[in-house]
């Protein structure tokens, strides 16, 4: 979205990944698949440089349930609140910009007045997907070794002896 279609009044752009998309994005977050992904962008002038996107991405993610490996479903709701401005060429220029925020976040840097909103939607929809997805009630129980020469530090505990007879 570029800098100059956005009107002072602000503008509301919302989207559906179609399903090419939707798979090039599932392998690219190494997901076994994501049936739906939408977001929704009010965009809004900040200054006469700076845009800020406000908004969030939904998302449908198909994945593997790390203790079972059965297939889970998850749905994916994450908030979007981003300013652009454009770069500034030192530090010096930023300390006089009109364009500062009470943001803990820097603002993102707004290349040649235009914001890829599928590129933030991507960004949020990958930082949002849980990288461990656990099925409810799903417990891990651990094999009980049989004896405790079985064990991994049994070596490392064989080994300790050795050195303090010595």
């Amino acid at each position: 979205m570029a800098l100059e279609d956005v009107p002072e009044t602000g503008r509301r752009i919302e989207f559906a990944a179609d399903p090419p998309t939707r798979e090039a994005l599932a392998k690219l977050a190494r997901v076994a698949g994501l049936p739906r992904l939408s977001a929704g962008f009010d965009l809004t002038r900040h200054g006469r440089e700076g845009l800020r996107v406000m908004g969030s991405v939904s998302a449908t993610v198909d994945q593997a349930c790390v203790v079972t490996l059965e297939p889970i479903q998850s749905e994916v709701e994450e908030a979007v609140d981003l300013l652009f401005t454009p770069p500034r060429a030192s530090s010096d220029e930023q300390d006089e910009s009109p364009l500062t925020v009470d943001a803990a976040e820097p603002p993102e840097p707004l290349q040649g007045g235009v914001v890829d909103l599928g590129a933030v939607a991507t960004e949020f929809l990958l930082l949002a997907i849980d990288p461990y997805p656990r099925k409810p009630n799903a417990v891990f129980d651990a094999p009980a070794a049989s004896d405790a020469s079985e064990s991994p530090f049994a070596a490392l505990a064989a080994l300790n002896k050795e050195k303090t007879k010595k």
